[in-house]
């Protein structure tokens, strides 16, 4: 699989969990990836860096594509596309 420029993901939705520690942020990606249709990203916006192991085994566990994050300034940019 070729390597995507996750800067240029256009996502569904996004949740904004900067200033929410852990768990903040894995629950409200719980809640927004509700409001994605499968197949469409949820990007999640976090400056908890315990987010970055979170989300990945999260996303997995479910059954969720986990496409990366990419550094902001501050905080991270964290994309799932829902599968299910």
């Amino acid at each position: 699989m070729a390597e995507m420029d996750l800067s240029t993901i256009n996502p569904a939705t996004v949740v904004d969990a900067r200033g929410s520690a852990c768990p903040g942020p894995l629950l409200e990606a719980k809640k927004g990836i509700g409001k994605v249709k499968i197949g469409e990203t949820l990007e999640i916006l976090s400056n908890d860096p315990g987010t970055r192991n979170d989300i990945p085994i999260w996303a997995k566990k479910v059954g969720h594509e986990y496409l990366g994050h990419v550094e902001a300034d501050g905080y991270d940019r964290l994309f799932v596309v829902r599968n299910k």
